[in-house]
């Protein structure tokens, strides 16, 4: 059960590190006049978007794993479905953030810098949400 934990907690930190970066080269992208500089942040971003992929896939695969190795207490645990609630948004968030990788390499996104700043916000508040969670375990 610690190796599952210990890998799940690896992949997870090594998707939300380009969950936090991916739109940070999004805003860089929208800010930048250079045709040169947003063409070379599209390649960062799709290759970034195309290497956190599978650290999402695992990290799920591992928490679900766990999950099985004590099913009875997880399904009646209400912080992990609330928790699970927070790992379906952020999926939905690494879907959407793959919409804007294609539009960027598309040359079709128009969205401002301001806008990607916010959007970069987002899984910072689930972070806390999910850790708080995982680590206090209320209800």
């Amino acid at each position: 059960m610690l190796w599952l934990k210990a890998f799940h907690i690896i992949f997870v930190v090594c998707w939300f590190a380009g969950l936090f970066y991916l739109p940070r080269i999004l805003v860089y992208f929208a800010a930048s006049d250079s045709p040169e500089a947003r063409a070379q942040l599209a390649v960062m971003a799709r290759r970034l978007y195309a290497f956190i992929t599978p650290f999402m896939v695992l990290a799920i695969v591992f928490g679900l794993a766990m999950m099985g190795m004590n099913h009875e207490y997880y399904l009646q645990a209400k912080w992990l479905w609330l928790k699970l609630g927070g790992v379906v948004f952020l999926v939905g968030y690494h879907v959407q953030c793959g919409r804007y990788v294609k539009a960027v390499n598309a040359d079709t996104d128009s969205r401002s810098h301001v806008f990607y700043r916010v959007f970069n916000e987002v899984p910072v508040l689930f972070l806390f949400g999910i850790v708080i969670l995982a680590v206090l375990k209320p209800f």
